[in-house]
């Protein structure tokens, strides 16, 4: 493997968010120059710098192996969440080192949890940072360099193959330059009607950006401390409802549905079961909570519950009430929302509805066997057989995932933490979620975590975007052939 190359190709990536930070400073500069204008400035160079030595002094390859590939891949997202701490580090406050990792983490992977406890403190600029790195994460940074190194040729294809789950291609037909394309033209479309229609309902133009990118990118990082729940207001939440629905579907499902083509949105079998499982979800929700007697009206009960299991299912995170103060019951509902998640292809993390579908196909599959021995059985999704490969690879992920939530849980508890808020804190690391329960409910945050815990966090937040296997073989990369 060719190191120098690997790096050239990763400082690409680091000019790419070097251009962010530096129209963060844009913005904190059009806000009276506030305190994060010189740190952002500065990180902004620095990494510039960065990135810029190898593209100077590398020579540019023509081809890069998968094994390259690889290692660009991984590499950007592990680089750009170090450099993404610069401006954490240099503006100060709660940023402490560890700190910085976690919120650094947490928006390049969309996952949206917060060490702060006053985020209305942060200035402007250093806002809008927040924001700019959780929507580069949300289409990932490699994906969003394709975009602008277009003299790599060939060369997409490899990284695009690293970057998209095996899932996500499935609903691709096209070359890799024009799924590229896709994905910006769906991505940038999201967050421009989001923030439009958020300018409407009420919220000032930066926060209607803000909290646009934050739920295109299925992140949840807020300009409020309280979320959501800090504006009341029932048009924002439906205006949220939608685009969080919307960013949890395949992305090019959505693209197949808005120019016509026959593979859409209606006819995914996949899209169908999310659909119906965010509409079953919050009204099993809406239910256990008018029963208690916790709302006086079900429409409001449905209000409540709707977006709050669209926004864990999506893996978004936005609250707009105190979830621990819920019933166990409502708990429950949540808590499987945010293992399953969305769909495959969309920014959304966790084990995917895809999978969900495919185990349910697979366990029935079984059932049937043993009734008709001899029978030559097939699953099909879609209407596609499915490759006993792709099926075995569906199980490896599903028995890995909860082998690693349940390490996650066991940490969180040999860290002197409850079991609820180790439990739910490790899922909602795992599936980029965001909020849990205990001490990590969606209206606190997991600045008092231990410094242990945050860096554990961290890495379930890293597995979970990279698709557990994507950051796993980087530890056994020299047995590549």
């Amino acid at each position: 493997m060719r190191l120098d190359v690997v790096l050239r190709n990763i400082g690409g990536v680091m000019l790419f968010i070097a251009s962010f930070m530096l129209l963060s400073a844009g913005i904190s500069y059009r806000s009276g120059m506030d305190s994060a204008f010189s740190p952002l400035l500065l990180s902004a160079l620095l990494t510039a710098l960065l990135g810029a030595y190898p593209l100077i002094f590398v020579e540019k390859q023509s081809q890069i192996t998968n094994k390259e590939g690889f290692c660009i891949v991984v590499g950007s997202w592990m680089i750009a969440c170090v450099v993404g701490m610069f401006p954490y580090l240099i503006w100060g406050g709660e940023f402490s080192l560890v700190n910085a990792w976690f919120e650094s983490v947490s928006g390049f992977t969309t996952t949206g949890a917060t060490i702060l406890s006053d985020v209305e403190q942060l200035p402007r600029g250093l806002q809008f940072w927040r924001m700019a790195s959780t929507w580069i994460g949300g289409m990932g940074v490699v994906m969003f360099a394709l975009l602008i190194l277009p003299s790599m040729g060939r060369n997409k294809m490899t990284l695009t193959n690293v970057e998209l789950s095996s899932l996500a291609k499935d609903n691709y037909r096209y070359r890799t330059q024009i799924i590229v394309r896709i994905l910006l033209v769906v991505y940038v479309g999201l967050t421009a009607v989001a923030t439009l229609s958020l300018r409407a309902a009420g919220m000032t133009w930066f926060d209607a950006l803000c909290h646009a990118m934050s739920a295109s990118a299925t992140s949840g990082f807020s300009t409020r401390t309280a979320s959501i729940a800090y504006y009341n207001s029932p048009v924002i939440d439906s205006i949220l409802i939608g685009v969080m629905t919307l960013a949890g579907v395949h992305f090019g499902l959505i693209y197949a549905t808005v120019t016509g083509k026959r593979n859409n949105v209606f006819r995914s079998e996949v899209a169908r079961t999310y659909f119906v499982m965010l509409v079953a979800g919050g009204v099993a929700i809406a239910v256990s909570l008018f029963a208690a007697g916790l709302y006086p009206a079900f429409s409001t009960s449905f209000r409540y519950a709707l977006f709050q299991f669209v926004s864990v299912v999506s893996t978004t995170g936005f609250a707009t009430a105190d979830t621990n103060l819920w019933t166990p019951f409502a708990a429950m509902v949540l808590l499987f929302g945010s293992m399953v998640c969305a769909c495959a292809g969309s920014t959304a993390g966790g084990m995917k509805v895809d999978r969900l579908v495919l185990a349910a196909k697979m366990m029935r599959l079984r059932v049937k066997q043993q009734q008709h021995p001899n029978a030559v059985l097939r699953i099909r999704l879609n209407g596609a057989v499915q490759e006993s490969e792709v099926l075995h690879a569906v199980m490896i992920f599903v028995v890995a995932y909860m082998g690693i939530l349940l390490a996650g849980t066991l940490l969180g508890t040999m860290a002197g933490l409850d079991l609820t808020t180790s439990f739910s804190g490790a899922v909602a690391c795992l599936g980029n979620v965001g909020p849990g329960f205990g001490a990590v409910g969606s209206m606190n945050n997991y600045g008092a975590m231990p410094g242990f815990m945050k860096v554990v966090d961290s890495l379930l937040m890293l597995l979970g975007r990279l698709e557990l296997f994507g950051l796993i073989q980087l530890f056994f990369i020299k047995w590549w052939k």
